[in-house]
C-alpha cells in the first residue's frame, strides 16, 4: 500500500471506538547491573536501579490501540489488590475508560515481572490470578461487553489463557458482535479454536497453528495445510490469518481465497508484543472499512516496526507513516523522519549546545520564495528543522484540488536544500503538537504574518518554552497559488 492510501487509513481509524476483551496483566521491569556473584549461591546479584510499570497482555492490546489513534473500550478483570489498583492507575493515566472494567473482591491480580540487566532478560516471573469469591464473574464479563458493544465500532478478543476467555464469554461477544455487524478479531491462545468460532478474524502465530492443527508450520504450503486444517473444523468463521515473523502473514478465506502479505526486511531487536500490535492494527484497519489483504498490510507494517524497539512497546500513526514515506521516497530523503525521531533529534542537539530551528508550510510547489525562507531560517539557528503539511491537511487549508505534488515529492524536493537539516510531516491544521515535540529555540516564519498571529498557531507554544519567533523577509512575487493560477489559466 502507498503513502496515501495508508494516510487516508489513519484518518479513517481516528475516532474508532474499539471493544477490546481479554486478560489485562501488570508488566513489571526491575533494570539492574549484575556486577557480582551472591554470597549465599552461585547466582548473580542483580542491583536494582529502577523499575517500570505498564500495561500488559490484552493491556498491551489497549495501549497499542491508544497510540494507533482510535479509542480503546476495555472489558477485563482486576483484582482489589494493591497490582489490581495499579493496572486502574495505568489504565487512566492513557486516558481511558474504566467504565467496563469489573474489580473482583478477592481477586489475586495476575502480574508479569521481569528483571533484566544489560539489556538481556535473566529472569521472568508469573504471579497468576486467582479467581475471587464472588461466584457470579463470568455473568457480570458477559453484561459488561454487551453493554459496551453498543459503542464499538470493532471488537478485539485478546487471550492470553489467563482464565478470562472462557467459551461462553468468547461466543457471548461473537454473537454480540455479530447482531450489530461489528467485526471480531481473535488472537487466540491454546487449542481448540471451536471456542472463537464465529469470528471475523482468528489470528494464530506460526507456532500456535502448529500446536491446532498438528503440523509443522514453516514453509508457504504448510501454513496454507494449517489452515485449511483449522477452517475445516470452524463453520461460521470467516478469516483465518497466521503470522510467520519474517515471512509476513498467511490467510484463508470462507470463501476458498488464500494469499500471503510478504513482510520486509528488517533489524529485530525484540519480538516482545509484536502480536498485540498486529492484531490492534488488523482490528483497526477492517472497523475503518479495509479489506483483508490491507488490513494484513497495514498490520505488517506496524509489527515491524515494534520489533525494531526494545521491549513490550508500541508504535503510533505518525510512525508507521513516515516509515512509509521513507520508504517511497528512498536514499533521496534520508531527512525525513518520524514526530518520535525529529524529537529526539532536537533534545540531542540542544544537549550539544546547538541551537534548534522550526518552521512549517505546505511548500506545494517550491520556489524563491520559499528558499530565500529555508535560509534565513537556517541562519537563525544551527539545526533547522522543517514541519510539512500532510496530504489531507493541504486539503482541508487550500481545497480539494491542492496538493499538486504529494508529501513524498514535496520531502524528497525539501530534503535536496542544504539549508533542512531534518523534515517531519504533520497532519493537524497546525503544528502546535508538533512544535511542543520539539521545543525550537527559534521559530521562523514569513513577515506576511505577526508574531501574535503566531501565538495560536505555535508560537505560543514555542515562547513558552523559552525560544523566540523570528519574521523573515519575504521575496516580492512568489506565490505558490499564483504560479497554479497562471499554469491553469485561471489567473
Amino acid at each position: 500500500m502507498d503513502i496515501a492510501e495508508l494516510s487516508e487509513l489513519f484518518d479513517r481509524v481516528k475516532g474508532l471506538k474499539v471493544l477490546c476483551v481479554g486478560d489485562i496483566v501488570l508488566d513489571q521491569f526491575i533494570y539492574g547491573d549484575t556486577n557480582r556473584v551472591s554470597r549465599e549461591a552461585p547466582v548473580p546479584v542483580l542491583e536494582e536501579k529502577r523499575r517500570e510499570r505498564m500495561l500488559g497482555a490484552a493491556g498491551n492490546v489497549v495501549r497499542n490501540v491508544r497510540a494507533l489513534g482510535a479509542t480503546p473500550v476495555p472489558v477485563a478483570l482486576v483484582g482489589n489488590d494493591a497490582e489490581g489498583q495499579a493496572l486502574l492507575e495505568l489504565i487512566k493515566a492513557e486516558g481511558v475508560s474504566r467504565d467496563h472494567l469489573i474489580v473482583e473482591a478477592g481477586r489475586r491480580t495476575a502480574m508479569k515481572t521481569r528483571f533484566v540487566s544489560g539489556g538481556h532478560q535473566m529472569l521472568c516471573v508469573d504471579r497468576d490470578p486467582r479467581p475471587g469469591g464472588e461466584g457470579d464473574t463470568e455473568a457480570r464479563l458477559i453484561t459488561a461487553i454487551e453493554a459496551a458493544v453498543g459503542e464499538a465500532d470493532v471488537a478485539i478478543l485478546s487471550d492470553y489463557g489467563r482464565g478470562l476467555v472462557s467459551r461462553e464469554v468468547s461466543q457471548a461477544l461473537i454473537k454480540a458482535c455479530r447482531n450489530k455487524d461489528i467485526p471480531v478479531c481473535v488472537d487466540p491462545r491454546g487449542r481448540d479454536y471451536s471456542r472463537y468460532d464465529g469470528a471475523t478474524v482468528i489470528k494464530p502465530n506460526a507456532l500456535e497453528l502448529s500446536e491446532e492443527c498438528g503440523h509443522t508450520v514453516s514453509t508457504d504450503d504448510e501454513a496454507l495445510d494449517g489452515l485449511a486444517c483449522v477452517m475445516a473444523r470452524l463453520e461460521r468463521t470467516e478469516n483465518l490469518i497466521v503470522t510467520r515473523s519474517s515471512l509476513g502473514m498467511t490467510a484463508q478465506c470462507r470463501d476458498g481465497s488464500r494469499f500471503h502479505v510478504r513482510s520486509r526486511p528488517r533489524p529485530v531487536y525484540d519480538v516482545s508484543g509484536a502480536g498485540d500490535t498486529a492484531i490492534s492494527m488488523l482490528s483497526l484497519a477492517l472497523g475503518a472499512g479495509s479489506s483483508l489483504e490491507t488490513a494484513m498490510r497495514a498490520a505488517d507494517l506496524a509489527a515491524g516496526l515494534v520489533v525494531t524497539k526494545v521491549g513490550t512497546a508500541t508504535v503510533t500513526a505518525d510512525e508507521v507513516l513516515a516509515e512509509e514515506r521513507m520508504r517511497e521516497s528512498g536514499e533521496a530523503s534520508a531527512k525525513l523522519r518520524s514526530r518520535e525521531s525529529v524529537a529526539e533529534a532536537a533534545a540531542r542537539w540542544k544537549a550539544m549546545g546547538l541551537k534548534v530551528g522550526f518552521t512549517n508550510g505546505c511548500f506545494d510547489l517550491i520556489h524563491p520564495g520559499h528558499v530565500s525562507l529555508l535560509k534565513q531560517a537556517r541562519a537563525e539557528c544551527d539545526r533547522l528543522i522543517v514541519g510539512l503539511n500532510s496530504d489531507s491537511s493541504v486539503r482541508r487549508l487550500k481545497g480539494p484540488e491542492r496538493p499538486v505534488n504529494n508529501e513524498v515529492s514535496r520531502a524528497i524536493v525539501l530534503g535536496s536544500l542544504e539549508s533542512v537539516d531534518q523534515i517531519v510531516v504533520f497532519d493537524e491544521d497546525t503544528p502546535t503538537e508538533l512544535i511542543e515535540a520539539i521545543k525550537p529555540d527559534v521559530y521562523v516564519k514569513g513577515a506576511d504574518y505577526t508574531v501574535d498571529q503566531l501565538k495560536p498557531l505555535g508560537g505560543e507554544a514555542v515562547l513558552r518554552h523559552g525560544g523566540r519567533i523570528h519574521l523573515a523577509k519575504l521575496e516580492d512575487g512568489h506565490s505558490t497559488t499564483a504560479i497554479i493560477r497562471r499554469s491553469r489559466g485561471t489567473d
